[in-house]
């Protein structure tokens, strides 16, 4: 196209694609972990790719970010003790600390490049490292919450990569069993979940059954808009340690202090109403 440059991440198991013109490469780095690009686009500002997958862009980055922590925090009574599994990129860690309940958030991404090259490229995500309230670690996160102690979190967000490679146990029920002992009584994890179209009957239906089968009694999947994900329309899906995660404290999520770009009360409750083929897909 005239000597244009786009990135484009081809999803061949669902026979899509999606396309970014780019303007230039800024830098790259292969880590222990991972290989880590970061692009200056036409219209969606940086991007961040790793191992070629499309991972943060500056234009819609706020959809993912508000839905990841949002919902979980208002379904929870009283949440003060966050743990942030993944989310290095510390848009997750921002809106957390939004929440002036919260008391300490502990964020732990098993690789320190992917926070460094936030910083550097996306600081408007990083605002709230230095809070007093956030601790970052760079460890394994698996490893990390089979040793924490029992009964003294009040809500796990579980930010990850897709289920392959260092992330596949992240989805597993092993995994959550582990997540059920950290979790104080009433406690809430959050987990992305992939895309509603393309996952439905398969990651985030595994999901459902993992969470259950880890001890948790009430599970519920949050469709949301992601422009750059696979299909355009991505998910969280919560599940509670004896507390309803399908209702949350309106009254609290409509007079929240802070400013949100897509987050409402609206909007969290219209998320809880599923599509009739999501309904059926997870019956």
């Amino acid at each position: 196209m005239s000597g244009e440059k786009w990135f484009i991440e081809h999803f061949d198991s669902a026979g899509t694609a999606f396309g970014l013109r780019l303007k230039k490469k800024l830098e790259e780095v292969q880590t222990e972990y991972q290989h880590i690009e970061m692009w200056e686009t036409d219209t969606f500002g940086y991007l961040m790719t790793i191992d070629g997958c499309t991972m943060v862009t500056s234009r819609d980055n706020f959809l993912y970010h508000e839905m990841m922590s949002h919902p979980a925090l208002f379904s929870h009574p009283a949440p003060k003790n966050v743990v942030i599994i993944g989310g290095g990129d510390c848009g997750t860690l921002r809106e957390v600390l939004r929440h002036p309940g919260v008391e300490k958030a502990t964020q732990i991404d098993i690789d320190e490049m992917v926070t460094r090259m936030s910083e550097k490229y996306f600081p408007e995500l990083c605002e709230s490292n230095d809070d007093p309230r956030a601790e970052l670690l760079f460890i394994d996160g698996v490893k990390w919450m089979r040793e924490c102690d029992a009964g003294s979190v009040d809500v796990i967000i579980v930010d990850s990569t897709d289920p392959v490679g260092p992330a596949e146990g992240l989805f597993k029920a092993d995994f959550f069993r582990e997540c059920h002992r950290v979790l104080r009584d009433g406690g809430i994890i959050v987990q992305q979940s992939e895309s509603p179209l393309l996952h439905s009957s398969s990651i985030i239906r595994d999901l459902h059954i993992n969470m259950r089968e880890a001890g948790f009694t009430s599970t519920q999947t949050l469709p949301f808009p992601q422009v750059c994900y696979p299909s355009g329309w991505w998910s969280c899906t919560m599940a509670g340690k004896g507390t309803d995660v399908t209702a949350f404290r309106e009254q609290a999520a409509e007079s929240k202090p802070f400013e949100t770009l897509y987050y409402t009360a609206a909007a969290h409750r219209g998320a809880l109403v599923l599509p009739p083929f999501m309904q059926k897909a997870l019956a």
